[in-house]
């Protein structure tokens, strides 16, 4: 009776270790059918090409989503095979033998008589085959695996710089990682109608767990996985380039409207102008009311300080004929200044015009650093902490839309007409103090309701505690 309990165990023994030594045969063959199951599907229905993940025009939305179905199956069967595979083939060893000789004896016998190769060394032959048959199919199916980061990042020619650009401006390789995620798992799976908001809706109604603990699991099986280095490394990668180009972009925003708006206006408008109006006479004095007026009280001011320093003696006694020669000279010496200024109010016209032009026409023909540009600025803002965050919109709601804010927008609006020569209304100053910073604090508390709101509740609590 123990003899043949003996017998029992060393028997169950033998058939787990076996079936444990003959695992990385078995998953093999379970990804090398589900690969043939792949490439069967694109030599019958899409002539050996790749399963497109859009529309195709021979079939119609259900039939493409069967195939994407099964597509997605054999990909996951290829990648917890293979995953198995490379376990087993490691907790085995690399020295012994991984098919027995009971199996692919078919196989073992053609690949023999074809290469004359001996027995032995003949079951490498084939996982060699076998792993790249089944590479040549999922690498249509996965993203192209990011180049190697070197120091030539730093020190790379035009070309490769301009590499780089594409890399981050691909909408394949966009910049919103998760994005594309969601897009390319919505489109292998369309029949799902569950959106990311109902599933983030069932989930946290009906899971027993805290929904911070099962992100901190996520997160952790994330770090775990094999490509999550490389992940990082790319990320890091695209975050690094993405920030280079926004901040050359931000400087070209800036430098190249100046430096049209000054090289217009002193090389193509400035001799325009002088050419229109050749002759000084020619030149109106005064373009508004106001430089007029202006110009009045500098004289009458001239005046009254030159008759002030005669009567404490700073000044030698004058008759009026000489006072009056004086104040000539000084009538004459401000209108060519005002001449100057209207001149020049002019010039700025059509010189910033252009620049508008230009500033137009870089921000049209640069769409894609416009949308990095934006991205980046997102990512700065939301990415600041809640104080900071209540910081900076306290500080511009204060300066801009505040109870100080109506002696700044006066300044500017004064500045702004003296430098385009236009007479100064005080009626549409205060019309447009009264309107425009209401307007610009609805659109802040709209900012603050519609998106900081769902983005960031903690900063708004903490930007209505700083508030009060």
């Amino acid at each position: 009776m123990v003899t043949s309990n003996s017998n029992l165990f060393k028997q169950l023994f033998g058939n787990a270790n076996q079936w444990f030594r003959d695992t990385p045969t078995r998953v093999l063959d379970q990804a090398y059918d589900a690969a043939f199951k792949i490439r069967s599907l694109e030599n019958e229905h899409f002539h050996g090409d790749r399963i497109p993940s859009e529309s195709h025009a021979e079939y119609s939305d259900r039939a493409l989503a069967y195939f994407h179905a099964e597509l997605k199956k054999n990909l996951k069967i290829i990648e917890t095979r293979l995953m198995v595979f490379n376990t087993s083939r490691s907790v085995l060893g690399f020295s012994e033998q991984i098919y027995p000789p009971s199996m692919l004896k078919d196989e073992i016998a053609h690949k023999i008589e074809k290469n004359g190769s001996s027995p032995h060394h003949q079951p490498i032959m084939l996982i060699c085959e076998k792993l790249d048959y089944i590479d040549s199919v999922i690498s249509r199916y996965q993203p192209t695996p990011p180049p190697q980061i070197s120091v030539e990042l730093i020190t790379s020619p035009p070309e490769q710089s301009l590499s780089l650009k594409e890399t981050i401006l691909n909408p394949d390789l966009s910049i919103m990682n998760a994005r594309g995620k969601n897009k390319s798992s919505m489109a292998a799976n369309p029949s799902s109608g569950k959106t990311m908001k109902e599933d983030l809706t069932a989930k946290s109604s009906t899971s027993v767990l805290p929904r911070s603990l099962l992100r901190t699991l996520n997160r952790i099986q994330q770090e775990l996985r094999p490509e999550s280095e490389l992940e990082i490394i790319e990320n890091y990668r695209k975050s690094k380039i993405k920030t280079l180009i926004s901040i050359r972009f931000v400087l070209l925003l800036i430098l190249i409207p100046l430096l049209t708006q000054q090289i217009s206006k002193n090389f193509v408008v400035g001799p325009l102008v002088d050419r229109i109006f050749t002759h000084p006479e020619e030149r109106p004095i005064f373009l508004n009311v106001n430089m007029e007026e202006e110009a009045l009280i500098e004289l009458q001011h001239y005046e009254e300080r030159l008759k002030f320093q005669m009567l404490i003696g700073q000044a030698p006694s004058l008759t009026p004929e000489e006072v009056d020669e004086k104040l000539q000279e000084k009538a004459k010496e401000l209108a060519e200044e005002y001449k100057a200024e209207g001149s020049n109010a002019i010039k700025n016209v059509f010189a910033d015009i252009i620049a508008v032009f230009m500033f137009c026409f870089v921000m049209v023909y640069n769409r894609k650093e416009v949308d990095i540009l934006k991205s980046f600025m997102g990512d700065l803002i939301y990415g600041l902490s809640d104080s900071a965050k209540a910081f900076i919109i306290i500080l511009s709601t204060d300066m801009f839309v505040g109870f100080h804010s109506p002696h700044g927008w006066e300044v500017i609006l004064e500045n702004t007409a003296r430098h385009f020569g236009l007479p100064e209304n005080r009626d549409f100053n205060f019309l447009f103090i009264a309107t425009f910073p209401v307007i610009l604090d609805a659109v802040f508390k709209y900012w603050i309701f519609r998106y900081l709101n769902r983005s960031s509740p903690s900063a708004v609590s903490t930007y209505k505690t700083m508030n009060e």
